[in-house]
């Protein structure tokens, strides 16, 4: 059973959960200088996001640190700088899917090395098939996201999916919580990462498509996500004594 909060319990659980996201990102080696971007809506103003500060390595944002957006790319909490593309491509999402609280956004070295083929990820291990029929590609690349248009864009090819494989870009994975989209991001740059190997390899030996299908209804669900994220969060604490209680 999910656990009860009250609004302002519910915003400080998204804020930890993210902090604990991009500290696990940063123990990936998903930071690269000021590229990449998490967001989680927020719970009492829910067309407002929070997201990490513009130039901060992940490993370092601390729960001040956090800024609060709200549509029109205006800072409502928080003091600094918000990564332009971040805005562009997150905003879209929150507006386009409510059912949306967290998204997640890097540059990945797997997640880019695969995206240049332009292809979805092969169902070719059990991992893989959480994300079978349940993500998309977007097959264009128009340079830097810097405007509403393009985040629309993607948005609409997210769809109702759990992710996105942005061409010649990197992935992008969405979640009902912060722990499911950062899970998803981990999970889906550990697999494109195994599809990069297994291809050089030799010839993908591919999972039929309803036993692809079977699998992804018991280990691609938020609560499979949501336990999954728990030891990386677990691990993330322990290496971080700032966050205890």
């Amino acid at each position: 059973m999910a656990e009860r909060r009250d609004p302002e319990q519910e915003r400080a659980h998204r804020r930890r959960q993210l902090i604990l996201t991009l500290r696990a990102f940063a123990l990936a080696g998903f930071d690269e200088g000021a590229g990449g971007h998490v967001t989680a809506r927020d719970p009492i103003e829910p067309d407002t996001f929070w997201i990490n500060p513009f130039g901060r390595h992940f490993g370092h944002v601390r729960d001040d640190d956090l800024l609060r957006v709200d549509h029109t790319g205006d800072v409502v909490d928080g003091s600094g700088r918000i990564n332009p593309a971040g805005y562009a491509i997150h905003s879209a999402i929150h507006k386009a899917r409510p059912d949306v609280v967290a998204a997640a956004h890097t540059h990945s070295i797997h997640g880019r090395a695969f995206s240049a083929l332009g292809r979805p990820l092969a169902p070719i291990t059990q991992d893989a098939c959480a994300f079978f029929e349940d993500h998309e590609v977007h097959d264009e690349y128009g340079g830097v996201v810097l405007d509403g248009a393009e985040g629309d864009r993607i948005a609409a090819t997210l769809g109702t999916g759990k992710a996105v494989v942005l061409r010649n870009h990197g992935l992008l994975t969405v979640g009902g919580s912060v722990a499911e989209a950062a899970w998803w991001f981990l999970a889906m740059d550990r697999c494109c990462q195994v599809q990069l190997l297994a291809q050089a390899a030799g010839e993908l030996v591919v999972i039929p498509a309803d036993a692809a299908r079977a699998a992804r209804a018991d280990i691609g669900t938020p609560q499979i996500a949501r336990l999954n994220f728990r030891p990386v969060a677990e691990h993330v604490l322990a290496l971080s004594p700032d966050l205890t209680d």
